[in-house]
C-alpha cells in the first residue's frame, strides 16, 4: 500500500476548484441573477440589486482612491438606512475592515473606539452630528469624515469633508474588486458594550460571516426572496449577518430608522414584510400595541427573538399574535445567533403552555456551527442531560470570532480548553437542548441557594401590568444578597410592590421571590437588551446610603 497518502498527490487547491469564502461572492451572485429586483426600499427611495452592486463598487473605488488599503478600518456612525447596508459589502471590496459604532454610545466611548481600531474614515449620519463631533475632539485619530444626508431625517448638520452620495459619485461602478486572499481576513469590528473595562474588539473573518449568512437561511428555514424589515440595528453584529443573507436569499431590505410600534405594522402590511428579528422588548412593545396597530395583516410574519432567555411571555403572545416566533441564541463573538431552538413538528400538538416552555430554550447549534455544549468551566468536561445539572455554555467551530483586536490575554481567556466561554449558565436537558438559566455575574446566591434572576423574571413578566423586568442581586446583611426587581409597566397600568411581591411569592419558592420593586422606565441598548450593570449600581448606590 506504501505510506504516501493518494488522495494528496496531484491534488491540490487551485483556482478551478478553490476560492475563499466571502459574503462578497453573495452580492456579486445576486446582482447576476436579479439585477432589477428591489433590493432596498427606504421611504420613497428604491434600489435593486443592480443598483446596491454598482454603489457598492463605486464605494470601494472611491475608497482605495483616497488611500484605503488591505487591513485598514472604515468606521459608520448610521442608523438603517441604505448606506449602512452598502458599507458592508463596499468596504470589503476596498479590502479593508468595517467597524459599525453603537449610535447610543458617548464621546468618550466612540473615541477609544475609533482610536483603538485606527479608524482612516468615519462615515456618520447627520443624527449623530454632536456626539461624533465631541468624539473627534478627544480622539487622537483624524479620520476621513463623510456625512449621510438622509430626507428621511431633520435636525442635526454635516461635520465631515464630503457627502456620501458625492464621495461615492466619484468612484468607478465597475471597479475590479477581488476576494479575499485568504478567507481568514478581517471583514468586520465589532465592540463589546464595555460594562466592565474598556469594550473589546471583536473581529469578524469573511469565512465566518459567509457561513453564518447562510446559516440564517438554513437554521431559519428562510425561502427565497424574503422581505426583511430592519428593526434590528444593522451595527448590531453586523445585523447578526442579516445584511449579508438577505443578499444571499435575493430579497428586499425594507429600513427603518426608529423602532416604533405603529410604523413596524405599516411596514409590515405595505411591503407584506415576511421576516424580522428583535430582542425580547422589541417583540413586547409590539404584543401591547393598540389593536387598531395590528389589524390588516393576513400573511405570515417570521420573527426571530434572542436573548440569554426570552420570557414566556414573549413567546405566548407572539403566537397570539399570528406571528410564527423562533428563539435564537448567540453573542458578539459568534457572529450574532449562533445557536436556534430548532423545532418539532410533533410539538404543534401540545398545549400552548407546552410550546412555550420548549420553544424557549436556546437549543442546538446552527448548521454551520461545529457544536454548542454545556460545560462544567473547572473540569471542561460535559455535564450530564440531566436538566439540573448547571454549567457554562460553550461554543466551538466556524462562526466564533477570530478573537478580541490587540488584547491576546482576553482572547487566550475566552478560548481555555479549545472551547469558547461565553459565560451563561445553563443545563443540558434530556433531550440534548441547552437551557439557559443565567449569567454567571446574575445568579443571586441568597443564603447559600442559587436563584436564576432569569426564572424570578419569567414569573414578573406573567403579571398583566408588566412591560418589563429586571431581577438584578440586592446586598442584604442576613442571606448576603436577595432578588431585587425592576419593573416597568404598561402604559395606563397600575400595580403595587406588595401586589407584585405576592404575584412571585404565589408562583416561586419564597426565598425567590423579589424583597423590593422599584417602579419606572429600565436602561436599555439600543437593540432593546435591558442594561442589568445600570441597574447593579443604582442598588449598590442605595445599599451603601443606607448603610
Amino acid at each position: 500500500m506504501g505510506n504516501v497518502n493518494p488522495y494528496t498527490v496531484g491534488l491540490d487547491k487551485n483556482a478551478a476548484n478553490y476560492t475563499p469564502l466571502s459574503p462578497l461572492s453573495l452580492l456579486a451572485r445576486t446582482a447576476y441573477v436579479y439585477p432589477q429586483r428591489v433590493a432596498v426600499i427606504h421611504g420613497d427611495w428604491q434600489l435593486t440589486w443592480g443598483d446596491v452592486y454598482n454603489r457598492c463598487r463605486r464605494l470601494a473605488s472611491a475608497l482605495k482612491r483616497r488611500g484605503i488599503r488591505a487591513g485598514d478600518t472604515v468606521a459608520t456612525m448610521l442608523p438603517n438606512v441604505p448606506a449602512m447596508y452598502e458599507m458592508h459589502f463596499g468596504v470589503a471590496m476596498a479590502g479593508a475592515v468595517l467597524n459599525t459604532l453603537n449610535p447610543r454610545l458617548d464621546a468618550e466611548a466612540i473615541a477609544f473606539m475609533l482610536e483603538h481600531a485606527g479608524a482612516g474614515v468615519l462615515v456618520t449620519d447627520r443624527e449623530f452630528s454632536a456626539t461624533i463631533e465631541q468624539a473627534l475632539q478627544i480622539a487622537k485619530v483624524r479620520p476621513l469624515v463623510i456625512d449621510v444626508d438622509d430626507p428621511e431625517f431633520i435636525g442635526g448638520k454635516l461635520i465631515g469633508e464630503t457627502t456620501y452620495e458625492a464621495f461615492i459619485a466619484d468612484g468607478d461602478p465597475n471597479f475590479a474588486w477581488r476576494l479575499p486572499a485568504d478567507e481568514w481576513d478581517a471583514i468586520s469590528l465589532n465592540y463589546t458594550s464595555g460594562t466592565t473595562g474598556d469594550p473589546k474588539g471583536v473581529v469578524y473573518h469573511h469565512r465566518g460571516a459567509y457561513l453564518n449568512a447562510l446559516s440564517n437561511i438554513v437554521s431559519w428555514g428562510m425561502p427565497p426572496h424574503p422581505v426583511y424589515l430592519w428593526t434590528l440595528p444593522m451595527f448590531h453584529c453586523n445585523g447578526w449577518c442579516f445584511t449579508w443573507t438577505v443578499a444571499a436569499a435575493a430579497g428586499t431590505n425594507i429600513c427603518l430608522r426608529k423602532v416604533e410600534a405603529r410604523t413596524i405594522f405599516d411596514l409590515i402590511r405595505k411591503h407584506r414584510v415576511t421576516h424580522y428579528c428583535g430582542a425580547p422588548t422589541v417583540h413586547s412593545m409590539l404584543i401591547n400595541a393598540p389593536e387598531e396597530w395590528k389589524q390588516g395583516i393576513g400573511h405570515t410574519v417570521n420573527c426571530l427573538v434572542a436573548a440569554a432567555a426570552p420570557p414566556a411571555a414573549v413567546i405566548e403572545g407572539m403566537a397570539r399574535l399570528g406571528f410564527n416566533i423562533t428563539h435564537v441564541y448567540g453573542l458578539t463573538e459568534t457572529y450574532g445567533p449562533a445557536a436556534v431552538c430548532a423545532k418539532h413538528e410533533e410539538w404543534e400538538a401540545l398545549p400552548l403552555e407546552k410550546r412555550v416552555e420548549l420553544n424557549g430554550r436556546q437549543g442546538v447549534w446552527y448548521h454551520a456551527q461545529e457544536r454548542m455544549a454545556v460545560i462544567d468551566p473547572a473540569t471542561m468536561k460535559p455535564v450530564p442531560w440531566d436538566g439540573e445539572t448547571m454549567g457554562e455554555v460553550m461554543f466551538r467551530g466556524n462562526l466564533t470570532m477570530k478573537g478580541y483586536l490587540k488584547n491576546p490575554k482576553a482572547t487566550g481567556e475566552a478560548f481555555a480548553g479549545g472551547w469558547f466561554h461565553t459565560g451563561d449558565l445553563g443545563v443540558m436537558q434530556p433531550d440534548g437542548y441547552v437551557k439557559i438559566k443565567d449569567r454567571s455575574k446574575d445568579i443571586i446566591i441568597s443564603g447559600g441557594e442559587n436563584i436564576s434572576s432569569i426564572e424570578v423574571e419569567d414569573v414578573l413578566y406573567r403579571h398583566p401590568a408588566v412591560m418589563a423586568a429586571a431581577v438584578v442581586a440586592q446586598p442584604d446583611p442576613k442571606w448576603g444578597e436577595v432578588p431585587c426587581a425592576f419593573v416597568e409597566l404598561k402604559e395606563r397600568a397600575r400595580a403595587t410592590e406588595a401586589e407584585i411581591i405576592e404575584h412571585c411569592r404565589a408562583r416561586l419558592a419564597h426565598f425567590k421571590a423579589p424583597k423590593r420593586v422599584v417602579f419606572g422606565p429600565l436602561p436599555k441598548t439600543s437593540t432593546g437588551k435591558i442594561q442589568k450593570f445600570i441597574l447593579r449600581e443604582r442598588v449598590k448606590s442605595a445599599s451603601a446610603i443606607n448603610t
